[in-house]
């Protein structure tokens, strides 16, 4: 055996799955009150979006066997201090449809051969609402501002003036100011689910011009008219009080027979 096939026999290892035990470890809890910054939930509303568009082809359509869709958001941004939501995106779709294909065998009367092909495309859509109720109130963004200062100098007063007498004013060539920035925690969104009904309709469908069967024809643009339901959280970075009441050992005696009964106690609890 030579040595590169002795060292490849010796790198080969069986690894069997066997069962390991695990047992319920019991957190760490910190008792009393705490301040914790976790996402609080401003909003969960459901936004219905309408679109019209056309859909062009690159080659004829005999029919559509199938459309996937997916909704995408791009952007879901709450304009504070307003209540007014912007949210863009899109409908991906991937259209699969049947071409006819004379290359393959040219159509009679009773039968068409086709081929099955696939196009993606993406349908935009944007608009604004105005979210009527919070169920938490947003934290409203601090402004930053600027506040220039000067310090009062005195000068003498050339020729012409009483020599007594002095002028008061601030120095010209300085310059004082405070200013404060604020970086305030943005508002942001989670996609929950969509729906979408949608009504896909050719409008420059022709007949097959050879020999075919009844009725059959192509197309190579669609009119597409989609109600779109979106269903999203809105969201925004706070701080908030809870407290911590107890750090029961019982926790780790939990099991299935006794969580009836340990649902009613808990280790936390809300302020």
């Amino acid at each position: 055996m030579s040595e590169i096939n002795k060292k490849m026999n010796e790198c080969k290892i069986t690894a069997n799955q066997l069962e390991c035990e695990n047992k319920l470890h019991q957190p760490r809890v910190t008792m009393g009150k705490v301040i914790t910054k976790v996402p609080v939930v401003l909003a969960e509303l459901t936004l219905q979006v309408n679109i019209d568009t056309f859909i062009d082809f690159p080659e004829p359509v005999l029919e559509i066997k199938d459309i996937k869709k997916r909704v995408k958001l791009t952007q879901c941004r709450l304009l504070l201090p307003t209540n007014k939501l912007f949210v863009k995106g899109f409908v991906r779709k991937n259209i699969q449809y049947a071409s006819p294909s004379p290359e393959i065998e040219k159509s009679t009367h009773c039968s068409v051969t086709s081929d099955l092909h696939s196009m993606t495309v993406d349908i935009p859509f944007q608009c604004v609402t105005e979210i009527h109720h919070f169920l938490t109130r947003p934290v409203m963004p601090r402004v930053n501002n600027r506040n220039e200062f000067d310090f009062l100098i005195s000068e003498s007063l050339p020729s012409g003036f009483p020599e007594k007498d002095e002028l008061l004013t601030s120095d010209l060539s300085q310059f004082h100011q405070e200013s404060s920035q604020y970086y305030n925690e943005i508002p942001f969104c989670e996609l929950i689910s969509s729906k979408i009904i949608e009504w896909d309709e050719a409008v420059d469908r022709v007949s097959i011009p050879a020999d075919s069967p009844i009725g059959e024809g192509y197309f190579t643009r669609i009119e597409e008219k989609m109600v779109v339901d979106v269903t999203l959280k809105v969201l925004q970075k706070q701080q908030i009080r809870v407290c911590s009441t107890t750090n029961d050992d019982d926790f780790c005696d939990w099991d299935e027979s006794s969580s009836s009964s340990s649902s009613s106690s808990s280790s936390s609890s809300s302020c």
